[in-house]
C-alpha cells in the first residue's frame, strides 16, 4: 500500500511543483520528491532484504489525494 503511495506522490509532485505560483511552495514540492523518491529506495531495501519483489497494492487514499489536488 505505503509502496503504491510513494510512486503515486513521485507522479504528482512534479506537476504540483510546476503549478505552485509561489517559490517556496515550488522549492517544497521538489524537496518532497527528492526525499519520496529516496524512501522509495528504502522501501526496495527492506523488500529486498527479506527475499521479497516489491509488489504495489494501491492505495486508495493516496489515489484520493491526488484526484483532490488536480
Amino acid at each position: 500500500d505505503i509502496y503504491d503511495a510513494e510512486h503515486k506522490i513521485t507522479k504528482a509532485l512534479p506537476k504540483m511543483a510546476a503549478a505552485a505560483k509561489s517559490p517556496e511552495l515550488k522549492r517544497a514540492f521538489e524537496t518532497h520528491l527528492r526525499e519520496t523518491e529516496g524512501q522509495i529506495k528504502r522501501l526496495e531495501r527492506c523488500f529486498e532484504l527479506f527475499g521479497q519483489k516489491p509488489k504495489a497494492k494501491t492505495c486508495e487514499a493516496m489515489q484520493g489525494l491526488i484526484k483532490e489536488g488536480d
